[in-house]
């Protein structure tokens, strides 16, 4: 096992070695992001496109995107360019690594504060000029710091948000963020969509509830969210909430309202993107979600928040929400949504409407 490690640690360094070059960062015209992951992760990206172009109006931006991620920059005024990149298919993204290796881009910035192969395997492929990352956790005995491949790493404060963390990759720039706030473009037909789908509930207080998210464990049962329905209704007949939805749970979000079988829950539309979600959002007076995007997109449009987060510290001060109004349940357990306290959920709930009245 100890030599196995040893030929790990070998490899890596053999993979990461690169010649110095002279290259002043300040002078990039040509810019490619790394953020390939989750919707919530580009969600909170979103500030470091805005502010690079603000100090820098005519640098070029790309965006290697994933295909869930992608629709988070639809309509960005900051970024000029989206590729698509499937992650564990290297053969099917070597066309798209190609074309951006023949782009000669000056920068590559990286967000991964681990390191991770399949993003130094594409590093080499693209061969930008200089290469940002965030200061990066060792592996296989190899500090983060002997990675050659790099040419800077950016401050990691222990108690900082990712918003923050993200941001300071535009620190070899010289770029002092004026503004941290999230960016989502919904076009004015998603934004007329939403308007005329909640006209039904004049006079009504809306409140949107996000069953679930893309990892596994974070979500709100069913019996439970009758549970939180059940107990808004009580201190406030005049609340109409809707379940929110994406495209592959549809179907049992209209089932399980019709299970439910109360005047006062019913599903949202049906919605093809998170733009679609976000236009929607950004019209409730309350989100109730576990800690998944939503949380990330409902602070976009500084709506108030009631999110349920796992017993987990690290995680809750990387995630946590960005609303001006918001409060957080906790979990009995670091791994898993379970054991949160129903009661606390409503009367966060009542709290924040309450608030947001006056």
């Amino acid at each position: 096992m100890h030599s196995s490690k040893k030929l790990k640690a070998y490899f890596l360094r053999l993979l990461t070695h690169k010649k110095t070059t002279t290259f002043d960062i300040k002078n990039a015209r040509n810019i490619l992001f790394f953020r390939y992951d989750r919707i919530g992760d580009m969600v909170i990206t979103t500030p470091v496109f805005r502010e690079l172009k603000r100090e820098y109006p005519e640098i070029n931006i790309s965006v290697l995107a994933s295909n869930t991620n992608q629709n988070v920059l639809h309509n960005n005024p900051y970024v000029d360019k989206v590729y698509i990149n499937y992650k564990n298919n290297l053969f099917r993204d070597l066309p798209t690594l190609l074309k951006l290796r023949n782009k000669r881009y000056d920068v590559c910035v990286e967000f991964d504060h681990s390191v991770i192969p399949h993003s130094i395997v594409r590093l080499r492929i693209i061969k930008p000029k200089k290469i940002i990352s965030v200061v990066k956790e060792g592996r296989y005995g190899v500090k983060g710091s002997e990675l050659e491949l790099y040419d800077y790493f950016t401050e990691k404060s222990k108690d900082a948000h990712f918003q923050d963390i993200w941001l300071n990759t535009l620190s070899p720039f010289g770029v002092t963020p004026k503004s941290k706030k999230y960016d989502l473009f919904c076009t004015d037909q998603q934004k007329r969509k939403a308007v005329d789908f909640l006209l039904q509930f004049q006079k009504k207080i809306i409140i949107g509830i996000n069953l679930e998210g893309a990892v596994k464990g974070k979500k709100i049962t069913s019996d439970k969210l009758e549970e939180i329905c059940h107990g808004i209704y009580h201190f406030n007949k005049d609340v109409q909430i809707i379940l929110l939805s994406s495209p592959k749970i549809y179907k049992n979000i209209v089932r399980l309202s019709q299970k439910m079988n109360l005047p006062y829950v019913v599903p949202s539309y049906k919605t093809a993107s998170v733009l679609d979600v976000a236009a929607l959002i950004q019209n409730l007076q309350l989100i109730i979600t576990p800690d998944t995007s939503i949380v990330h997109i409902a602070s976009a449009f500084n709506i108030p928040i009631v999110s349920i987060h796992e017993k987990n510290n690290d995680s809750y001060r990387l995630f946590a929400p960005k609303s001006q109004h918001s409060k957080t349940v906790f979990s009995e357990f670091g791994d898993r949504l379970d054991g949160y306290n129903i009661d606390n959920i409503i009367r966060d709930s009542m709290d924040l409407l309450k608030n947001n009245e006056s």
